[in-house]
C-alpha cells in the first residue's frame, strides 16, 4: 500500500488537516472494518466484565480496610518489572516484526516460557528484602504469591502474539472478560469469608492463569531450541520494547513507591485506590485503541497517510469519550467519594481530584509511542521512557512533602517534560503538522472547559443541598453543559466523525 492510496475521514474537511487523497481502496476499507468490528468486541467484551468488577469493587472497598489495599499495592509495585522482562515484549515483536519464520517463532516460544520461570524465581529471592524495605514483614509471602502469575505469563508470550498478529481481538476481548470476572468473583467470595489482603491475591492470581490456559489452548505453537544468530533481531526489537516497558512501569508505579515509603501504608492506600478510580475510564476507552491498534498500526507501517489518520481520528475519539469522564469525576469527588465509598476513604479525595485531571491527558498520549514504534523506531521510545524513570521520582519525592496530593501534584507538573519530545519525534517520523493533531482535540477541550464552569457553578449556587441532589444537579450540568458545546460549537465535526465511524461499521457492498 503507498500513501496515495491512503483514505481520509471524512472529518477531515471540518478539521482543517492536510487534503489527502479520498479514494479508498479495497484493502483500506476492509482495513477500517476489521478495526471497528474489533473495537467493538473489545469494549464488549471489556465492559461485560467490568460492570461486575465494580459491583465487586463497591462491595470489596467496604469489606477490606485501606491498609489492606496498601499492601497489595506494595506487592504489585514488583510484579510489572519482572512481567515486562519475562514477557521481553514477544508479543508485539511478532506483531511487528512479520517476516518471522516459523522456527523463530518457536525458538522465541521456549525463550517467553524460560523467562516466565526466571521472573517467579527472582522474586522468590527477593521477596523478603522487599518487605524489609517497607518494614512490612507479611509483604514477603504476598510478593511471592503474587508473582506465581508470571509463569503462565512467560508460556502464553507467542500464542498471544499470534492472535494479535492475526488481528484475533475478538477471541482475546472475550479471554480477558473471563480474566477479570474470574478475578473479580474469587476476590469477593474470599473477601466475604474474611481473607483480607489474600482476597485480592488470590483473586488477581486465578484470573492470570485461567487467561494464559485459554490463550495457550487457543494458539498453541511448539517450541525449539533458541539459536542466538537465527533470533538476534527479533531479541534486540524485544529488548527496546521490554526496556521500555520496564522503565514506564518504574515511572508509574515510583509514586506508589514514594507513597508507600515516605507516607506509609494507610496513605498508599488512598493514593492507591485513587490512582486506580481516577485511571478506570483511561482503561476502558484508551486501552481499546491501544491493545487492538498496534496490530493495525504495523500492517500500514510504511503508509504515512494512513498513520496519520489513524492517530488523528483514535485520538478524537478518546478525547470524546475520556476528557468528560476523568474530568467529571475530579470535579464531583468531595460528594462522590464519602456516599460511594465511605467516609473512611475521604482522604482520596485530594490526589483523585489531581489525578483525573491527568488521566484524562494520558489516555490521549497512550498512541504516541504506538505509532512510533510501528514505523520502527522503538530505541527513542525507550530512552524517552528511561528519561523519564529519573525525572518523574525526582517530582515523586519533592511532591512528597505535601502529601498524596503533592504526588499527585507532580504528575500534572513533570510529565510534559517528558511527553513533549515524544510527540515531535512521532510527528518528524509520520510527516503530522501539530496544527491538525490539536484540531483532532479541540472539541472536547472546548466541551470539558465548559462543563468545568458550569459544575463549579452549581456547586456554589447549590452547595447547602444535601449530597445525592448536589451530586444528581452537578453530573446532570456537567453532561448537559458539555453535550450541548459540542452540538452548538462543532456540529460539522461531531457529525462528520460520527458518520466515518458509522461508516467503518459498513461492509464494503
Amino acid at each position: 500500500m503507498t500513501e496515495s492510496q491512503g483514505a481520509v475521514s471524512s472529518s477531515d474537511e471540518a478539521s482543517g488537516s492536510i487534503p489527502e487523497p479520498r479514494a479508498a481502496t479495497s484493502a483500506v476499507r476492509k482495513m477500517d472494518h476489521s478495526l471497528a468490528r474489533n473495537l467493538t468486541w473489545r469494549a464488549a467484551g471489556d465492559w461485560v466484565s467490568q460492570l461486575l468488577s465494580w459491583a465487586s469493587l463497591l462491595i470489596v472497598v467496604r469489606l477490606l480496610t485501606p491498609a489492606d489495599f496498601g499492601i497489595v499495592a506494595m506487592a504489585v509495585i514488583l510484579l510489572p518489572y519482572l512481567r515486562y522482562l519475562a514477557d521481553f515484549g514477544i508479543p508485539r515483536t511478532i506483531v511487528n516484526l512479520q517476516e518471522l519464520t516459523d522456527d523463530q517463532i518457536a525458538q522465541l516460544n521456549t525463550v517467553g516460557a524460560l523467562l516466565g520461570v526466571a521472573g517467579f524465581l527472582a522474586a522468590a529471592l527477593v521477596a523478603k528484602p522487599f518487605a524489609a524495605f517497607f518494614h512490612v514483614p507479611a509483604l514477603a509471602a504476598v510478593v511471592t504469591v503474587t508473582c506465581m502469575a508470571l509463569v503462565p505469563e512467560g508460556l502464553r508470550t507467542v500464542s498471544e502474539g499470534l492472535l494479535s498478529k492475526e488481528m484475533r481481538f475478538g477471541v482475546l476481548s472475550w479471554f480477558e472478560a473471563i480474566r477479570a470476572t474470574v478475578a473479580a468473583l474469587v476476590t469477593l467470595v474470599l473477601a466475604c469469608f474474611h481473607f483480607g489482603y489474600w482476597s485480592l491475591v488470590f483473586g488477581n492470581l486465578v484470573g492470570t492463569v485461567a487467561r494464559a490456559a485459554l490463550i495457550v489452548a487457543w494458539r498453541p505453537h511448539r517450541y525449539a531450541m533458541p539459536r542466538l544468530r537465527s533470533i538476534r533481531e527479533a531479541l534486540r526489537f524485544g529488548r527496546h520494547l521490554a526496556v521500555s516497558s520496564v522503565a514506564q512501569n518504574s515511572y508509574m508505579r515510583l509514586d506508589n513507591l514514594t507513597a508507600g515509603k515516605v507516607l506509609g501504608q494507610t496513605a498508599l492506600g488512598y493514593y492507591g485506590l485513587a490512582w486506580t478510580l481516577a485511571n478506570v475510564p483511561v482503561e476502558k476507552v484508551a486501552t481499546l485503541a491501544t491493545v487492538v491498534v498496534p496490530s493495525y498500526l504495523a500492517a500500514v507501517q510504511n503508509d504515512h497517510a494512513a498513520l496519520r489518520r489513524y492517530l488523528r481520528t483514535l485520538t478524537e475519539a478518546i478525547a470524546l469519550l475520556t476528557f468528560p469522564a476523568t474530568i467529571g469525576i475530579s470535579l464531583v469527588a468531595p460528594e462522590l467519594v464519602p456516599l460511594v465509598l465511605g467516609h473512611k476513604w475521604e482522604n482520596m479525595i485530594a490526589p483523585l481530584e489531581v489525578l483525573c485531571f491527568y488521566a484524562g491527558f494520558r489516555s490521549v498520549l497512550a498512541l504516541v509511542p504506538k505509532v512510533l514504534t510501528a514505523v520502527g523506531n522503538p530505541r527513542y521510545v525507550m530512552w524517552n521512557d528511561l528519561a523519564a524513570m529519573v525525572i518523574l521520582p525526582i517530582a515523586f519525592y519533592i511532591g512528597s512533602r505535601w502529601g498524596t496530593g503533592g504526588i499527585a501534584w507532580a504528575w500534572v507538573v513533570a510529565y510534559p517534560v517528558v511527553f513533549v519530545p515524544l510527540y515531535r519525534k512521532t510527528f518528524q517520523a509520520i510527516g503530522m503538522p501539530l496544527g491538525e493533531y490539536l484540531r483532532a482535540l479541540r472539541p472536547a477541550i472546548d466541551g470539558v472547559v465548559a462543563m468545568v464552569l458550569a459544575v463549579l457553578a452549581v456547586k456554589r449556587a447549590a452547595h447547602s443541598l444535601h449530597v445525592v441532589p448536589l451530586l444528581a444537579l452537578e453530573t446532570a450540568a456537567g453532561a448537559i453543559v458539555y453535550s450541548a458545546v459540542l452540538v452548538l460549537f462543532h456540529r460539522p465535526r461531531v457529525m462528520a466523525f460520527t458518520g466515518f465511524l458509522k461508516g467503518l461499521t459498513l461492509k464494503r457492498a
